[in-house]
């Protein structure tokens, strides 16, 4: 979607950014939409790991239950 934005195109967004916000509230606006990406990443990896965790404790749950079974059988 914004792989067609150029400079000139931040430029000019940039520009009227300033002239609708003033220049007190634009870092106030930056801090804001920062944190809000760093939030979005964060929970978007976190349901990513959080899958693979899930697939990777039900598989080892398993592995770990099957070398149980076998040592229990060799012991016996």
């Amino acid at each position: 979607m914004f792989q067609n934005i150029g400079i000139p195109g931040l430029i000019l967004i940039l520009v009227i950014a300033l002239i609708i916000f003033g220049p007190s509230k634009l870092p106030e606006i930056g801090r804001a939409f920062g944190s809000t990406l760093k939030e979005f990443k964060k929970a978007t990896n976190d349901l990513v790991n959080g899958e693979n965790e899930q697939k990777v404790s039900t598989e080892g749950k398993s592995k770990i239950q099957a070398v149980e079974r076998t040592e229990s059988k060799t012991v016996s």
